[in-house]
């Protein structure tokens, strides 16, 4: 099958949908199937106000229609409510082309963060988006029964997996710092609300691995913390396994990839109980959920790594890409 992905979050970026879209191509060309993603790297950019790392595409409807008509794919999948998932969606809409949806962001929580809109505006920008698509894809439970509530529908499960591989128990000794080693990875921007962790009394040392907006005003304020900046790859994978608890702030994550890498790495995670940690975490015996995260943290502290990595060993990249195609062959027509 030929399928289309059209994403305006795409290489160079570095997070969470950018990681998962290249992670199920890969898993669906393995299984025999041709993959593009069309993302902003092909066009014009500026940079995303108050966010200048994201690039949005500008003037690619024209060429992106072009691209498309080029391809002839055999299903369409939009990812994100940005230029080119606009474009794409007034494509098929113009063209009566069945496509699918994400909601891999909670944007109007995102938008809220950062001005002052009302929820309800922006769910309701978010929700006319998603409204003809043929499946919105949807990682949990949680965010399921948000959008439901929300007036959403067609929604569709599409689970995330972990590298294990990649992402396994190593020597704590990597890092040579005060333990124990409270951790966080991602971005460093505002809607993760980073600064919970950072303002915490804790004992031992706090690492921040990742770049953003808001990492320079927080390298500031907060000096005794121990930022690495962005990694990748082995080195990445380097640092989780040397950390001693994985600490998830943020209150808008739809998922959390971090989290499996964490525990796959051997590491508990403390966070909020909010989607995300709800989802992945609750109930799991591999971390900490609470409104109080310092107490989540010195909880987790207890939590042994074997039971982290066996709990982690349960999430695959290849179900994850099935679920995308089942979700995908409804509206297409082919098989397999």
């Amino acid at each position: 099958m030929n399928i289309l992905i059209v994403s305006d979050a795409w290489y160079p970026q570095i997070n969470g949908v950018v990681r998962t879209i290249s992670t199920v191509r890969q898993e669906l060309e393995a299984m025999g199937h041709t993959v593009e993603v069309i993302g902003p790297d092909r066009f014009r950019t500026v940079p995303m106000p108050t966010y200048p790392e994201i690039r949005l595409a500008i003037g690619a409807r024209r060429r992106l229609w072009a691209m498309i008509e080029g391809m002839r794919p055999d299903c369409i999948h939009i990812a994100t409510e940005g230029p080119l998932g606009f474009a794409a969606r007034s494509y098929c809409l113009k063209h009566g082309k069945p496509f699918t949806t994400a909601y891999h962001t909670r944007f109007p929580e995102y938008v809220r963060d950062r001005a002052p809109v009302p929820l309800a505006l922006s769910y309701a920008v978010v929700r006319r988006f998603h409204k003809p698509s043929a499946a919105v894809m949807v990682a949990t439970q949680t965010i399921e029964d948000t959008l439901k509530a929300r007036g959403f529908t067609n929604i569709r499960r599409w689970t995330r997996g972990v590298d294990t591989e990649l992402f396994r128990p190593r020597g704590k000794d990597f890092l040579a710092l005060p333990r124990p080693i409270a951790m966080y990875v991602g971005r460093v921007a505002v809607e993760k609300n980073l600064e919970d962790f950072l303002k915490l009394d804790l004992p031992g040392s706090k690492v921040v691995v990742g770049d953003g907006p808001a990492r320079e005003e927080l390298q500031r304020k907060y000096p005794d913390v121990h930022w690495t900046g962005a990694k990748q790859g082995e080195e990445l994978a380097r640092h989780y396994a040397a950390a001693d608890v994985f600490v998830f702030p943020s209150r808008t994550d739809t998922f959390g990839l971090v989290l499996l890498e964490a525990l796959a790495s051997g590491v508990p995670v403390a966070a909020y109980p909010v989607p995300g940690p709800l989802d992945v975490v609750d109930g799991a015996g591999v971390g900490c959920l609470d409104t109080d995260l310092k107490r989540a943290v010195e909880r987790a502290l207890a939590i042994p790594a074997d039971k982290c990595r066996d709990y982690a060993l349960g999430y695959s990249w290849r179900r994850s890409a099935e679920q995308f195609l089942s979700n995908l062959r409804p509206f297409t027509g082919a098989t397999p």
